[in-house]
């Protein structure tokens, strides 16, 4: 599926209504922790799950916690990783996926499972697959209504036309996205659009740690010429990060350099946040479309799983 294509179903993935397999196999747990790589754990950073992004698990008692195994293609071979020490260590656990190798274990071990639809789309596409199926497997059923509201909600001519905008001003420039701490995955998520679709650097953090230290290194002029600022404000942000950045604002415009402010909307958090990311998946698209880049494509991706296969 061609990229403009998965961003304008993007609000279809929303209205998923997604189906545990092995249900009765599903343990409830007061905590819960996703293995996840890449756009397979950005459900869990926006939903406040704790994320273990590597290979094995955390050096940590598990016990008494759901292991949520998350890989879009499932195959990845870090979450893949994860199982197997999951399994070993007969921790509860359930699969996320539309398949692979992960589902296959899944439906041998009877571990639970939910197969996410293959639509063609990229794993950082399919974050509304990914969240509804994630917060389905938690029991989160009023945040899974409140989605499909934001499917209803959400206006996809607006988010396109703000990206567009967006886009323009991005030109041979390098984006860093702020955000508070409490939206640092939003900003993240931000960050590897620009990333993946866009093919160009692209940096995020978050207040108030970046007063203490990025903002210092912004003086050296001659690296920082090409940095274009995107702020992420939220109204529900607390009101000393909401001053920090506007004196941040300030500071920067003194030296010339650019910066946006994109408030966050006040509506619900789940259409915040969606609304957020489809201007970000906009803006990377037409980005991308200046640079005469491949959206879909992440070559350098599949070269580096390649060398890794050989060894």
């Amino acid at each position: 599926m061609k990229m403009k294509e998965a961003i304008n179903g993007f609000l279809d993935q929303l209205r998923f209504d997604p189906v545990i397999e092995n249900k009765k196999r599903l343990k409830k747990a007061k905590d819960s922790l996703v293995c996840g790589m890449g756009g397979s754990h950005l459900a869990a950073d926006l939903a406040g799950i704790p994320a273990h992004s590597d290979y094995g698990l955390p050096k940590q008692d598990l016990k008494k916690k759901l292991i949520i195994l998350s890989s879009y293609s499932g195959n990845t071979e870090e979450a893949l990783d994860s199982f197997k020490e999951a399994l070993s260590k007969k921790l509860s656990s359930a699969c996320i996926s539309i398949g692979g190798k992960l589902l296959e274990s899944a439906e041998k071990h009877s571990i639970p499972y939910i197969k996410m639809p293959d639509t063609g789309i990229n794993p950082r596409s399919a974050l509304g697959f990914s969240a509804i199926s994630l917060l389905k497997i938690l029991g989160r059923e009023k945040d899974i209504e409140e989605i499909k509201n934001a499917a209803d909600s959400i206006s996809m001519q607006e988010a396109e036309s703000e990206g567009k905008e967006l886009a323009k001003k991005l030109k041979n420039r390098i984006p860093v996205i702020y955000s508070s701490l409490k939206n640092a995955s939003l900003a993240y998520n931000w960050k590897i659009k620009f990333n993946e679709n866009s093919k160009i650097p692209a940096f995020s953090n978050s207040f108030p740690e970046l007063n203490h230290n990025e903002l210092v290194g912004l003086e050296n002029r001659d690296l920082s010429d090409r940095f274009y600022f995107i702020f992420l404000e939220d109204r529900e942000d607390h009101p000393r990060n909401l001053l920090r950045m506007k004196i941040t604002k300030e500071i920067l415009e003194k030296k010339n350099l650019p910066v946006e402010v994109l408030k966050l909307k006040e509506v619900p958090f789940w259409e915040k946040i969606f609304s957020s990311i489809l201007i970000a998946d906009w803006a990377s698209f037409y980005l991308a479309e200046y640079y005469n880049q491949d959206v879909g494509e992440t070559r350098i991706i599949s070269e580096l799983k390649d060398s890794l296969g050989k060894l």
